[in-house]
């Protein structure tokens, strides 16, 4: 008999809806429940592409006995961590200070006014390397409530009442400068991975948003170190294993420092970061390889992750099925020297392992091996005929539902892919998405606009947006805006920061996470660090940025140097964890530049002037397309054409130079 998650519209909450245990959602109804009851609450929270959820569903929620225990000494609640992050992170927060570590599945026992007092993550079915097994932890935890119930409510309220305290440091007054920048950098230096790329050891994360900065960083100081370390890194990662050699997109994080094994499943956010990344990249140095990738990625996300619906689904799973029935992490892209033999012929199939450095012993699991592209360029026959056999295979699963910010991250990536390299049917799909997210997710009140966090079949979810969905799709509006020219995108983005300003925002430049008017936890969360995206507060600074460039508005601007206080603090210390902070701080130092193009629509000279502005690398740049003294955008008021040619303008610190007819002269203004 199917249990309460049945009327998810969450996969991951679908996954578990034929378990035993008698799973509740996130409601007030569960924790009136263990009132009732005079039971704690079990909260488990995890993902649908998660490996280890995976794992503990399978050896623990799907056993009779284990539900059994579960359904008499506790109210079970399980939460998709990409549906409430909110609830994630406070929770995430309580598990780290009291373990020191944390991840996914997360395991916390609470009382009935959401208090926690005990918390793990991952535990075996039986004891094993130091862990007990999930039964004990039930156990314990059952027995200590009901015989120390005192000490236990004690402990609740000591760990609720510590994280209520917690008080973030804004940072030094005022905003960050060349000082902090030039430390955040000299720390980047330190730990960058000289031999493999990227930063630190293993496991090693793709770092999309410290790579946004170096790239600013490069282009507004024209420092080479920087641009060497971007450089390197995209390399790196793009011939290991971490990057899919045959069907394009990034895999989630590389398990070794070398990139030659990832965690299987891809993700939207990274992907959508990443192709973004590469497109800049190759704006910057004009290298093939980066070029390749980018619209790999995108044409990955478009061909993998788009719905019918016209949005882009959440993740693709790390497991899927074998060829012998079983389930294996991997199984999907994972080859030996025999399969691609078998595939390929002789001949081939060893040309194949030598490129894709597929060996008898293998790097992965039973002798197979992660397909990577140690030199080279790939052979596009070989290519095309392995991932056709691939296509053959089980495949992963997906999970469909639409999360408002990733898909703001992948509306800007496909907007920009697009405006680069010529391809307007990546910038119609940005714009299909964008559509999407304005139909189905934007609420619009006498208030305000209320935007939903996730949808799936196009139907909107029940849970509210977040400061990393307001932020991250008014960013991607905003991209949208300045590749196809429609001022309306600037009109909702500004809809959705005016939210931001109003509903997020707290004293001394402070974001939250969660609205002022949002379910009340036992912590309203507010994290300025990034993590696997740009932090709410970050992505957040940036979009304030861009539009008070395209706007004028001081209200804007002083909300995101606000937000960016944090930045200045935090950036010399701790650079790899606030990336895109550093990248919107390198635009703000850089103006940001305002640019309009006024000519004819369809104009030649229009076109080339309005790529040469997208084309600049000037950090942050605001750009506005449209006829002249059009309404469309505030950029281009009282701007006419020049000697009745098309013209480009461009602004930077309240001071603006003559405009110009010539693309070239136009390409310099952008870097001088």
């Amino acid at each position: 008999m199917a249990n309460r998650l049945a009327q998810a519209t969450s996969p991951y909450l679908l996954q578990h809806a034929d378990n035993p245990v008698d799973w509740w959602q996130w409601e007030p109804a569960a924790f009136e429940e263990a009132r009732r009851r005079g039971v704690p609450v079990f909260l488990s929270v995890g993902y649908s592409s998660c490996h280890w959820c995976h794992v503990l569903a399978h050896e623990s929620f799907e056993d009779a006995r284990t539900a059994a225990y579960m359904n008499e000494h506790f109210v079970n609640i399980k939460v998709d961590r990409e549906e409430r992050p909110d609830v994630d992170a406070v929770y995430m927060e309580a598990v780290q200070a009291a373990t020191g570590q944390g991840g996914w599945p997360m395991s916390v026992w609470m009382t009935a006014d959401g208090e926690p007092f005990y918390f793990g993550t991952y535990f075996p079915p039986e004891p094993r390397h130091g862990m007990p097994s999930f039964r004990q932890v039930l156990e314990g935890v059952s027995d200590a409530w009901t015989g120390r119930r005192d000490e236990v409510g004690e402990v609740a309220q000591r760990i609720a009442s510590d994280l209520a305290g917690r008080s973030l440091v804004v940072g030094g007054d005022g905003v960050p400068g060349e000082e902090e920048l030039a430390q955040a950098l000299l720390g980047l230096t330190r730990d960058y991975d000289e031999r493999h790329g990227g930063f630190g050891g293993a496991p090693k994360f793709p770092p999309s948003m410290v790579l946004e900065f170096l790239l600013r960083h490069h282009a507004r100081t024209g420092g080479e170190g920087a641009l060497q370390m971007a450089a390197d890194t995209c390399e790196a990662m793009a011939r290991g294993g971490i990057y899919d050699q045959l069907g394009g997109g990034f895999a989630r994080y590389s398990v070794d420092r070398e990139w030659v094994v990832p965690h299987f499943e891809k993700m939207l956010y990274d992907n959508a970061l990443l192709c973004r990344v590469y497109a800049h990249l190759w704006r910057a140095t004009g290298s093939d390889l980066a070029k390749r990738v980018a619209l790999e990625t995108a044409d990955f996300l478009v061909r993998e992750l788009r719905t019918s619906e016209g949005g882009f689904a959440s993740a693709l799973d790390a497991d899927s099925d074998t060829a012998d029935g079983g389930h294996a992490e991997g199984a999907f892209y994972v080859w030996t020297p025999a399969e691609l033999r078998e595939v390929l012929g002789d001949e081939d199939g060893a040309r194949a392992a030598e490129l894709f450095a597929v060996t008898e012993e293998g790097t992965f699991e039973e002798g197979s091996s992660v397909l990577r592209l140690p030199v080279g360029e790939p052979d596009a026959d070989l290519r095309a005929r392995l991932l056709a056999a691939r296509e053959e295979r089980p495949r992963p699963g997906r999970d469909d539902k639409v999360v408002a910010a990733w898909n703001g991250l992948a509306i800007a990536a496909l907007a920009e892919t697009g405006a680069f390299f010529g391809r307007p049917d990546l910038v119609e799909r940005a714009t299909e998405a964008a559509d999407l997210l304005v139909r189905v997710h934007m609420d619009f009140e006498a208030g305000g606009v209320r935007l939903h966090r996730t949808s799936k079949d196009g139907t909107a979810g029940a849970n509210a947006g977040v400061l990393e969905d307001y932020a991250d799709v008014a960013e991607g509006f905003l991209a949208l805006a300045a590749v196809g020219g429609e001022g309306s995108w600037l009109e909702f983005a500004g809809f959705l920061l005016d939210m931001v300003m109003d509903r997020f925002a707290g004293e001394g430049g402070q974001l939250y996470d969660t609205a002022h008017d949002a379910e009340p936890l036992i912590r309203r969360p507010q994290d300025p660090t990034d993590n696997a995206a740009p932090s709410g507060w970050s992505a957040a600074a940036g979009a304030l940025l861009t539009y008070a460039a395209h706007t004028g508005s001081e209200a804007h601007r002083t909300a995101a140097e606000g937000a960016l206080g944090v930045v200045k603090g935090l950036g010399p210390r701790a650079p790899r964890f606030v990336g895109w902070g550093l990248a919107v701080a390198e635009a703000l130092l850089d103006g940001p530049r305002e640019v309009a193009v006024v000519g004819p629509q369809g104009d030649p000279a229009t076109r080339e002037l309005h790529l040469t502005a997208l084309m600049g690398t000037a950090p942050g740049a605001a750009v506005a397309v449209g006829e002249p003294d059009s309404d469309e955008f505030p950029l281009l008021r009282d701007r006419p054409l020049v000697n009745s040619s098309s013209a480009a303008y461009v602004c930077r610190g309240f001071v603006c130079d003559s405009p110009t007819t010539n693309a070239t002269e136009l390409a310099r203004k952008l870097t001088d």
